[in-house]
């Protein structure tokens, strides 16, 4: 079975995460976050997934429950769990925690092994394969991996592992990163998605969970020392191979943990050969069906230079580019455009509707939120910063609902 961890608060995507939890927040126009990884565990054939909330989650579960019905009938499940407080009054503490505090779920399936994911990254895998990989080594856990160049090693934790992927040491955030075996400009970076057998999870977070001065992390508390005790390994994920994935995609993984990563990642979707495709038809990423009707595109006046069109984008079902120009853009279902507006290099989500002649650029826009006729965004940094909140790259985030003067 799966244990997806879904209860991030996000706050360093703030303000999309005012009202909803990380992996909640909507993505690629039509997705959220979450779907990227239960999709990757359906189409690897793992159909039962238990999906642990917290934070600002109403947002969270209503997508699950209208998205994510599979067929009880065969035993498959998409389920969430709310934090119960079943073992004191405390929230979870940390991911390990969040394990401990649902054990509950793990003795009712008797799984013989589960993995443990987190619900807020950008990829495509094969779980199957880590998992072949796991119970080849006969392994009681097993970390995936992405190698990333070694200068940037000090912003993850990295594992120092043997030739044969067994697992020496792990550390958090290092200065001096201990390079991957066989490549000194590289290091291994763990992703945060583990595979346990049953009974080492148990034993490990329960033993955490006596601990009163641990962190309960799976990283800083489990991994740390879990390898002195266990045989841990460490699952390369450049060398899984999603069925229809092109070369350029291999290892393609994101943590948009940031509002400028996550622009960035939305951005990476919209080139001609994107690094990231969402158009692999065997290897689909599943979210709610719409009823929504097709996007439409209307006027063509060349006289007035009333032309609704869009290039370089994503354009959601629903949304109407009405005599205005989008590009670079990625735009979620029900988006208006309007005569003589441009919208350049933005993410607007649902319902955004942007009035006559309004320039848009280099700008996130939530839901329902109205760009009045003739707005100027994302063209004056110092007018931007006296009305909205700007990234530290000088990108503009508006948040859901807002009213723009």
């Amino acid at each position: 079975m799966a244990m997806v961890l879904a209860g991030g608060a996000g706050t360093r995507l703030e303000p999309l995460t005012r009202e909803r939890a990380k992996p909640a927040v909507p993505f690629a126009g039509r997705y959220r976050i979450i779907d990227f990884c239960l999709s990757n565990f359906v189409n690897s054939g793992i159909y039962r997934l238990k999906v642990l909330t917290q934070y600002k989650s109403d947002s969270l579960n209503n997508h699950l429950s209208r998205a994510w019905r599979m067929t009880a009938f065969l035993g498959h499940y998409c389920e969430t769990v709310p934090a119960q407080m079943r073992t004191g009054g405390d929230w979870y503490k940390g991911s390990a925690d969040a394990i401990f505090q649902n054990l509950n779920l793990i003795t009712d399936e008797a799984p013989d092994h589960v993995f443990v994911f987190g619900a807020d990254h950008v990829y495509v895998m094969d779980v199957r394969q880590m998992l072949d990989f796991h119970l080849a080594r006969e392994a009681d856990c097993t970390v995936a991996v992405l190698p990333v160049p070694i200068e940037e090693g000090s912003q993850f934790g990295i594992l120092d592992v043997a030739p044969d992927g067994r697992v020496k040491a792990f550390v958090e955030k290092p200065k001096n990163p201990p390079p991957m075996p066989g490549d000194p400009t590289r290091c291994l970076a763990s992703m945060g998605n583990y595979v346990f057998r049953t009974d080492a999870l148990v034993t490990e977070v329960v033993q955490d969970a006596r601990n009163e001065q641990s962190a309960h992390d799976f990283g800083k508390s489990i991994l740390s020392f879990m390898h002195q005790r266990a045989n841990v390994y460490a699952y390369d994920f450049f060398t899984n191979v999603v069925p229809g994935q092109g070369q350029r995609e291999r290892g393609y993984w994101r943590d948009v943990g940031t509002l400028d990563a996550y622009f960035q990642c939305n951005m990476d979707l919209v080139a001609v050969e994107p690094v990231f495709n969402l158009y692999n038809a065997e290897w689909p990423i599943h979210t709610a069906n719409s009823t929504l009707p097709p996007a439409k595109f209307v006027f063509n006046d060349a006289v007035t230079q009333r032309v609704g069109y869009a290039t370089d984008s994503l354009v959601s079902e629903g949304c109407i580019i009405s005599g205005g120009h989008v590009s670079r853009s990625v735009l979620s279902p029900r988006v208006r455009v309007n005569s003589w507006a441009e919208v350049d290099q933005s993410v607007l989500m649902e319902g955004v509707e942007i009035g006559r002649h309004a320039i848009v650029r280099r700008a996130i826009i939530d839901k329902n939120v109205t760009i009045p006729p003739g707005t100027k965004i994302g063209l004056d940094p110092e007018e931007d910063r006296k009305r909205f909140g700007l990234t530290e790259s000088g990108l503009v985030v508006i948040p859901k609902g807002a009213r723009v003067g």
